[in-house]
């Protein structure tokens, strides 16, 4: 029955220990964390019962995350304090619980009400900030922006230029570039930080990325 339920929403960080991690390989993370701190776990029916757990976005790999959600279903109340010194102590280095609470059992889904991304890539590079900065209005002004990438085995070709809402750069120092973009990411399309420094010509330099935000309906 669902009044037996209820629903708690985390706010975790995946740091540069688990970057390269699968988002499938953090869902299992994420389970057996829920297993061994013996939380009071809802489960979906049928032949292969799992936990009921719902990441709001799957991270690219080789992306950190520093204001990710989750919402998991107990059949047991419990507090977001109770919750969070549960769980605390059995996350592997690199996941970091920030914050926890209940949430309406019949709210919509976390992937249903998201809609734009943001993040951030330090690049380091020699070139001067003026020409990055100059590729990025070429790039914004552009109509459209042909592109292809793989999904599941199979090569896609999109548009990239509707899924980029903004986008900055500036120096950081010497030989560093900070990008900060925010992307479309929503039921209707996605848009990938990657593909984004590559469509500007700095895929190649070393650099890293950051999620630093989701930007859901409800927030409005």
């Amino acid at each position: 029955m669902t009044d037996d339920l209820y629903r708690m929403r985390i706010k975790f960080a995946k740091g540069e220990p688990l970057k390269y991690l699968s988002h499938l390989d953090l869902s299992r993370t994420w389970e057996r964390a829920f297993r061994r701190a013996g939380l009071p776990l809802a489960y979906s029916q049928g032949f292969n019962p799992r936990p009921r757990f719902q990441i709001a976005a799957g991270l690219p790999v080789g992306v950190t995350g520093q204001a990710e959600l989750l919402d998991v279903w107990l059949n047991r109340p419990l507090s977001p304090a109770g919750l969070i010194s549960r769980l605390r102590p059995v996350l592997p280095p690199g996941l970091d619980l920030l914050a926890a609470e209940e949430v309406a059992l019949r709210a919509p889904s976390l992937q249903s009400q998201l809609r734009a991304a943001d993040y951030r890539a330090v690049v380091r590079s020699l070139e001067p900030v003026e020409a990055i900065q100059a590729r990025v209005q070429r790039l914004l002004a552009a109509p459209t922006l042909p592109r292809r990438r793989q999904h599941k085995g199979r090569w896609q070709s999109y548009d990239l230029r509707p899924l980029i809402l903004e986008v900055t750069v500036k120096a950081a120092g010497e030989g560093e570039q900070v990008v900060e973009m925010r992307l479309q990411a929503s039921p209707q399309g996605a848009g990938r930080p990657d593909e984004l420094l590559d469509a500007l010509g700095l895929s190649l330099a070393p650099h890293t990325i950051a999620r630093t935000c989701l930007h859901f309906e409800f927030d409005r």
